[in-house]
């Protein structure tokens, strides 16, 4: 005798959960994003401490250029040295411990890397990086 058995049910996922979380971390982060945008909003006038740290984060690293005619650029213009060991000091009072990346063009001569290099150990820049390019494979 025969027995008769059902087909197995095929497996489905039911996404209307997920759906729904969706929809509510949508509302969630509309909802944060509108409350800070109100909080920048009120003008207020903050008192002044003297012993205050900033609540900022590391700065970016200052970028020093060496092009092939031996020309050192710093924050978009043309300096000598002496006036990038001034730059180079005040940046290091702003922060303590301010990074510098010295780009040398590779047609430059040695001598001009190695006279910024002693410019930033003048100022006391504890932070230097060379930069480079990847060679192409």
């Amino acid at each position: 005798m025969p027995l008769k058995t059902l087909p197995a049910e095929e497996p489905n996922l039911n996404l209307t959960p997920m759906v729904d979380i969706v929809f509510l971390l949508i509302i969630f982060f509309m909802v944060g994003t509108q409350f800070s945008e109100m909080e920048r909003s009120i003008d207020v006038q903050l008192p002044t401490a003297t012993d205050v740290v900033p609540l900022t984060g590391v700065p970016d690293a200052k970028v020093v250029d060496i092009r092939a005619d031996g020309t050192i650029h710093f924050e978009k213009s043309e300096v000598p040295l002496d006036e990038l060991q001034t730059r180079l000091e005040r940046a290091r009072e702003a922060f303590a411990d301010q990074a510098v990346i010295l780009r040398g063009d590779r047609e430059c001569q040695y001598q001009k890397i190695m006279d910024v290099l002693a410019v930033c150990q003048r100022a006391r820049i504890a932070s230097i990086s060379l930069a480079n390019k990847p060679a192409a494979d």
